[in-house]
């Protein structure tokens, strides 16, 4: 089903929403849009153009976002079960991710939607992928949109945890500026898993491209949980791109294993991103 504004209303109204979602208009300037469109009967898309609010790639953005809560649902990922919480929500673990959900719910301060949060560690194998496939769980099970991203295109592991497809993902939609396809999760009606996708060869530069940023806002009106996996801080800095896109970040480290010197430096390069470091998580695993 492809939408455009000749349809009904309601078809019509949804694409509007969504132009309005994916260009971040105010009230100021969807009366303006609205006034022009009157005044010379046409469409909105066609009055934002005209009135220099919007560009016909941003129009054509929003219908493909559209169409793409119409299409036929993804494949459904499974979680390992080394992802537990399903089957044992009062594991020592389980109870500590939960309250750190917990934690993560009082520090919103409920101003910029979607609940968003990206998970760095100075190392690998510090378990920051499996505490981000956790958190995105224990988000889930509130009830509320949850969407978890593979934004580690190095050495990503979502999709593993999830046993779940990764020919497309991230790294593709950035790349050629599409709408990037989630995948629905067998036991979790409320969480979304988009995976990382085929690892390209400029990975920093697509999480510095303007389109990544472009999903970062939907993503804050179409969800209200966000969790955002990042590659290791201390080998690339890509993790720094997601966290000043996402404005808050939860630094992991693992005890008895990683060093202080990266721990600080880490934190240290995260001051420049402007990112609110909501606190930090110390494996023992």
């Amino acid at each position: 089903m492809n939408f455009t504004e000749d349809q009904p209303f309601d078809a019509a109204e949804l694409l509007r929403q969504a132009f309005i979602r994916v260009c971040s208009l105010d009230d100021e300037a969807i009366a303006k849009i609205e006034h022009a469109a009157r005044v010379l009967d046409i469409s909105f898309s066609e009055a934002a153009i005209s009135t220099g609010f919007a560009t016909e790639e941003d129009v054509a953005y929003a219908v493909q976002s559209l169409n793409q809560v119409f299409q036929p649902a993804a494949p459904r990922a499974k979680p390992v079960p080394e992802l537990n919480l399903l089957r044992d929500p009062f594991d020592g673990r389980n109870e500590r991710i939960q309250a750190l959900r917990t934690e993560l719910l009082l520090r919103h301060d409920g101003l910029s939607r979607a609940n968003m949060v990206a998970l760095l560690s100075p190392c690998a194998g510090e378990g920051r992928s499996r505490l981000s496939a956790e958190l995105a769980i224990a988000f889930s099970q509130l009830g509320h949109p949850t969407l978890l991203v593979d934004a580690d295109l190095r050495n990503p592991r979502q999709h593993a945890l999830f046993g779940a497809d990764n020919e497309s993902g991230l790294s593709q939609a950035i790349a050629k500026r599409t709408i990037p396809t989630t995948q629905a999760v067998e036991g979790l009606p409320h969480l979304s898993l988009l995976t990382a996708g085929p690892t390209p060869l400029n990975p920093l530069e697509l999480l510095s491209d303007g389109h990544f940023e472009r999903l970062i806002r939907e993503w804050r009106h179409g969800y209200e949980f966000v969790v955002i996996d990042t590659a290791p801080v201390g080998r690339y800095s890509d993790g720094l791109a997601v966290a000043t896109l996402a404005g808050r970040v939860l630094a992991i480290s693992r005890a008895n294993r990683t060093p202080y010197k990266d721990q600080k430096e880490m934190m240290r390069r995260l001051t420049v991103t402007r990112a609110m470091v909501l606190g930090a998580v110390i494996n023992h695993f």
